[in-house]
């Protein structure tokens, strides 16, 4: 296995140029993971069922923090949700659990996706003020098209945790109005890990329901309503002390779309949306529990925006005028087992009401047709109000001069060189970034991080975290390579970060202390990748993908949840209608851990999987068939972004089926 590595790692690093593969296309400095038509994501993809998670996992900027088998947590350039912003369509959306249990991710099905626009650093600025980058999700959606009606139904089974998954899609257009719905059902029991050890409470159930449907006012003039209905229920996680009984999210919005008649503007898009997550954390399934609390968390956002961009001489301009009202409120309720003791209540959110507004432009500027400059810029106004009286006492305890609201002026900018000529690409920029602290950080009240066992208070008193970063890449492209070198370094000012606190109790039983969200003077985070393709025929492809970040803050300690080195390889063919692939994937030892924050050594693993897929054609019908086999040797493993060291899935069978008429 070690032979085998070192031979793909030798043969990659002779090429250290760039990269565009099937599913996945650089546009500058974003990733794109192609989904396409309901179809072709069928068609295109290895497992055409897996969750969105291992969907996102493609990416060389992106990986996962995992608490369980179900809704694990994007990080970008080794950067976690408080650093990042995630949408949906553009639409902000924040999830409604303190633990982190839900990130916007999980109120997504990958069968309702064309695709995922992963962006580093202030690249990603465009729906709100970022430092590591944003991932926005576009949902698939029929046009003003005569095709008729259109009918799928997808169904899958997975033997490791007993997963079966059932789903369809009903669409149909004409050239005045269409329909897109979308309904996935998945249901797993526990999972076991390598060697045939079950992971209890690791079980999960979802339904995902989602509707986009538009109607054309003019041959100018569009309007389109849709809706995202998610209910995750009996959801495990394992690497936490408590599971959830409900994640409920619904997502609405409605969408005006016009093309003026003016030659330098292309299209202007007006959005409103409002959404509302309901999150309810729950111990009662677990044994021998010190003592029993009830969680639940609400999180509601209203919020619009308006997009306009065109062209004009050589400048292709987009300007974004953004804004979003957001309250964030989540309790706790502790039951003694004295059952003539108080029940004891606070808020954990103290009814966190955020107003955000924001102006971002850009203009992309044609030097001549082989090079480009982009710069863009974001000015955001930033509200936080606590709104309960008796949310904004408690964190008085700590901080007696604190007032209920603060406000704050959020600012980046960034500038970023294009060239590309004869197969030969490259690129560099520079830019800078700030970010109000997250509810958490700010507000938080008790949360207990069972990573490295402190609960953690928020302070009202941090200052915005500021980021400077410089990137650059290089890479190559001719019939049959493709590669890419990239990286991108971050010196980031008032890093947020929790620091013990002696003085102050634990309130969680067992708590190995409190710490209080504190700003480092500074730390630094690089992110680097490579990414290599080589066409052996017509039919075989080899890929390669090898990643690495380093972080430290200002005492040169290691950041949590940095990559150690990171490689995929695999080996496609794909003859007309038959597709199979082999690939090896895997992690260095994670040598650069601190267990200051919960982290230990975590060893390096090397799983391998395979897959097989058929498409059968029946006049205007089609079946496709995809089977597979993930950790195939059956590898017990656990990796740096694992919480606590859970172990991750052994040897599992998937089977998915489609079929479209």
């Amino acid at each position: 296995m070690k032979k085998l590595v070192v031979f793909f790692l030798s043969l990659s690093f002779c090429f250290t140029f760039s990269q565009e593969v099937d599913s996945l296309k650089t546009k500058e400095l974003k990733e794109v993971l192609v989904v396409g038509t309901k179809a072709a994501l069928h068609e295109k993809q290895t497992k055409t069922l897996a969750t969105l998670d291992e969907f996102l996992q493609k990416s060389t900027k992106v990986d996962l923090i995992k608490r369980g088998a179900y809704a694990w947590e994007p990080i970008i350039n080794g950067m976690a949700t408080e650093r990042t912003v995630v949408t949906i369509d553009g639409m902000r959306i924040f999830g409604a659990c303190t633990d982190k249990m839900d990130p916007v991710t999980s109120y997504f099905e990958v069968s309702n996706l064309s695709e995922a626009t992963i962006s580093s650093g202030q690249q990603g600025s465009c729906h709100g003020n970022t430092i590591g980058g944003s991932i926005d999700l576009k949902r698939s959606q029929r046009q003003f098209t005569n095709a008729g009606w259109e009918f799928f139904v997808n169904s899958g089974y997975e033997t490791n945790n007993r997963q079966k998954i059932i789903g369809s899609a009903i669409n149909y257009a004409d050239s005045l109005f269409y329909v897109d719905t979308d309904v996935m059902f998945r249901d797993a029991e526990n999972y076991r890990a390598g060697n045939n050890k079950e992971i209890e409470f690791s079980q999960f159930r979802k339904l995902n329901l989602s509707a986009t449907s538009g109607y054309k006012l003019a041959s100018n003039k569009n309007i389109e309503a849709s809706v995202i209905f998610d209910r995750a229920t009996d959801v495990g996680y394992p690497a936490l002390p408590m599971d959830v009984s409900l994640a409920e999210a619904l997502i609405t919005s409605v969408k005006f779309n016009y093309k003026p008649s003016f030659d330098s503007i292309d299209n202007w898009e007006t959005k409103l949306y409002f959404n509302t997550i309901t999150h309810t954390m729950d111990d009662t399934k677990r044994p021998d529990v010190p003592i029993h609390m009830d969680m639940p968390g609400w999180s509601d956002t209203y919020g619009f925006y308006s997009k306009i961009n065109g062209k004009y001489k050589k400048h292709q301009f987009l300007a974004n005028l953004n804004s979003f009202y957001n309250r964030s409120v989540a309790e706790m309720t502790m039951y003694p087992s004295d059952p003539n003791e108080n029940l004891m209540f606070m808020y954990t959110w103290p009814d966190v009401r955020t107003l955000y507004s924001g102006i971002y432009l850009e203009d992309n500027y044609e030097i001549n047709c082989h090079s480009n400059i982009k710069t863009n810029a974001n000015l955001g106004f930033h509200n936080n109000n606590v709104a309960s009286d008796f949310g904004l006492q408690s964190l008085q305890i700590f901080y007696p001069e604190m007032q209920a609201s603060k406000s704050r002026f959020l600012k980046s900018i960034s500038t970023n060189y294009f060239y590309n000529k004869d197969g030969i690409s490259y690129g560099f920029g520079m830019g800078y970034g700030e970010r109000a602290p997250s509810v958490s950080e700010g507000y938080g009240f008790y949360l207990f991080n069972s990573f490295d066992g402190f609960d953690y208070i928020g302070n009202p008193n941090l200052k915005n975290e500021k980021s400077l970063e410089g990137n650059a890449n290089i890479g190559f492209k001719n019939s049959k390579w493709q590669t890419k070198i990239s990286a991108s370094y971050f010196h980031i000012y008032d890093y947020i970060i929790g620091i013990p606190d002696a003085s102050v109790a634990p309130m969680t039983i067992g708590a190995n202390g409190v710490k209080i969200y504190t700003a480092l003077d500074f730390a630094t985070i690089l992110s680097a990748d490579f990414t290599v393709s080589y066409q052996l025929s017509d039919f075989w492809i080899w890929k390669g993908q090898f990643v690495y970040n380093l972080g430290k803050d200002n005492e040169n300690n290691g950041l949590p949840f940095m990559s150690p080195f990171n490689y995929m390889t695999s080996l496609s063919f794909r003859p007309g209608k038959f597709s199979s692939e082999l690939q090896l994937k895997g992690n260095a030892t994670q040598t650069e851990y601190n267990a200051f924050y919960g982290e230990d050594k975590t060893p390096d693993y090397a799983i391998v999987n395979a897959n097989f897929g058929y498409k059968f054609t029946f006049e205007k019908s089609k079946m496709i068939f995809n089977t597979g086999v993930e950790n195939l040797l059956d590898a017990n493993y656990t990796t740096y972004t694992d919480w606590n060291n859970l172990p991750r899935m052994g040897r599992n069978i998937f089977m998915n089926l489609m079929f479209q008429f």
